[in-house]
């Protein structure tokens, strides 16, 4: 963009009166993807009694969600700057509530996954759009912080409010339920939406490149695939070959970029060191998160015998710390610097996945709630900051490729935390089984498949359901600290990478694409 088309941007943009009713509009949407990617997690003891899905088919109803998001979160940003952010904003709005009405109905497994990929490719035109309005509608560099601090606040927080949600929606009605009430908070978002929201579009968008956005794809999804499968049935010619298929179309993918004009995603910004390491503490810091969350939920019903909505309450300090660390980010920063604070939010996470843990060998329920305050708090600041240290890590003619990068990295996060570290869960779970050598037979087989499945098949068998509780409490407790470990490694790489001195200096251009 010259600066003169950023000029007469400027001029349109920066007496939009509306900004803080239509920010309202954004995070609500951004809350709306946040509380779908974790509302699932209290359902799936109940629709595993209902669709009885393999333990495989669980972990990719969990998944493709946010694997779909971050597969087509580029591309569909790109058509956004090229169609108009709002009218994507709205029209992939529209397509998420018909998604959401799909999977309540879903009549088998393999329905619900289907509609659960229906609903990350319908969010994945919605969350790239949002930091983008916001970006043009908050031309002044302190209320767009402050606006971008509230955006993290709502994913965040949506993350850890969704099992609340669930919970409260189990306790009354079906698994389904879940998925249904998005149907009326989308109706009125689109009502909203279309009276607050500006419409804004990038005029010189450059060349669409089909072949990338396929690429990208190709890149991410055989990867998944190939690691899910590995862990789920050993490396195999299938596992090798998808993960041959990914690596390829990833060098691919970057060779191509290399060489584009107008490329997906500017690889270049990689070799910016502060850039690399805020996107790699926000890729870590969810992946840490939403692996274990995934099964936690299961663990507070399966293995506590909590019900869904008091599941959801043990899990409200969760929330209630993402929150809290939008007000003492400032705090952090102005004493340790963004690296620092970074670096710290990390840690304190990994604390609390330790602390986490630990309380899960006790008796007491509280001790529980309570482990999960650091963990929400220290995840919460890490990606409050990592977002505005990604952006303000590279020129301001660049940020908005920077921003996709770090949407990206955020849900690959979250898929691929569920994907490895639930395949952890499912790994330990099974090799710490101590089953009578005279169980056979589907019994024995669902057993070993899942707790979920165990649960409903040994219900009545003496000593077998206690074993498989066990046995899951030592996979959860394992995975848990595997999870700390990789947490402390990225605070690690965020302390020596994202720089500490305070921010200066103002932007000119509001919109910095």
């Amino acid at each position: 963009m010259t600066s003169g088309d950023a000029h007469a941007a400027t001029k349109v943009m920066a007496p939009y009166r509306r900004r803080w009713a239509a920010l309202a509009v954004l995070v609500g949407s951004m809350l709306l993807l946040a509380i779908d990617g974790t509302v699932l997690y209290l359902a799936v003891p109940s629709l595993t009694a209902d669709l009885a899905p393999s333990s495989t088919q669980i972990l990719w109803i969990g998944d493709i969600y946010a694997l779909a998001l971050a597969g087509l979160l580029v591309t569909t940003g790109t058509l956004a700057d090229r169609l108009g952010r709002k009218r994507v904003l709205l029209v992939g709005t529209a397509a998420f509530g018909a998604a959401s009405a799909l999977a309540a109905f879903a009549p088998n497994a393999e329905m619900l996954i289907a509609a659960r990929l229906l609903l990350g490719v319908a969010g994945a035109t919605i969350m790239p759009s949002t930091l983008s309005i916001i970006r043009n509608m908050f031309p002044e560099q302190g209320e767009r912080t402050r606006a971008i601090a509230i955006w993290s606040a709502a994913s965040a927080g949506g993350m850890a409010l969704g099992p609340l949600v669930g919970g409260l929606l189990l306790e009354h009605f079906w698994w389904g339920s879940v998925f249904l009430i998005n149907v009326p908070v989308v109706l009125v978002f689109l009502v909203a939406g279309a009276l607050l929201l500006p419409e804004s579009r990038d005029p010189r968008p450059g060349r669409f490149d089909l072949i990338s956005a396929a690429m990208s794809m190709t890149a991410v999804i055989p990867l998944v695939y190939a690691i899910k499968h590995a862990i789920s049935v050993g490396v195999d010619l299938q596992s090798m070959l998808a993960a041959a298929v990914g690596v390829t179309a990833g060098v691919l993918f970057v060779r191509r970029q290399r060489r584009l004009k107008t490329p997906l995603i500017d690889v270049e910004l990689f070799s910016n060191k502060a850039f690399s390491g805020a996107v790699l503490a926000n890729f870590v810091a969810i992946f840490a998160l939403m692996g274990v969350l995934f099964f936690f939920s299961q663990y507070l019903q399966l293995v506590r015998g909590l019900r869904p909505l008091a599941a959801g309450l043990v899990e409200l300090p969760t929330t209630v710390a993402s929150v809290l660390a939008v007000a003492v980010v400032g705090v952090l920063v102005a004493r340790l610097g963004t690296g620092r604070a970074v670096a710290a939010g990390l840690l304190l996470g990994a604390l609390g996945l330790v602390l986490v843990a630990v309380a899960e060998g006790t008796d007491d329920i509280l001790w529980l709630a309570v482990a999960l305050l650091p963990l929400g708090l220290g995840i919460g600041v890490a990606m409050t900051l990592t977002v505005d240290a990604v952006v303000s890590a590279v020129p301001s003619e660049r940020a908005g490729a920077a921003s996709a990068i770090s949407e990206t990295a955020f849900e690959l996060g979250g898929a691929l935390g569920i994907a490895l570290l639930g395949s952890t869960v499912t790994l330990v779970y099974r090799a710490s089984l101590d089953l009578p050598a005279d169980l056979t037979g589907a019994t024995r087989v669902a057993v070993e498949d899942s707790l979920a499945t165990a649960v409903n098949a040994a219900r009545d068998t003496a000593g077998v359901l206690e074993a498989a509780q066990e046995a899951f409490t030592t996979a959860m407790q394992i995975t848990s600290v595997v999870a700390a470990a990789i947490t402390v490694i990225a605070a690690l790489i965020a302390r020596y990478t994202i720089p500490s001195g305070r921010k200066s200096g103002t932007t000119k251009n509001p919109i910095e694409e």
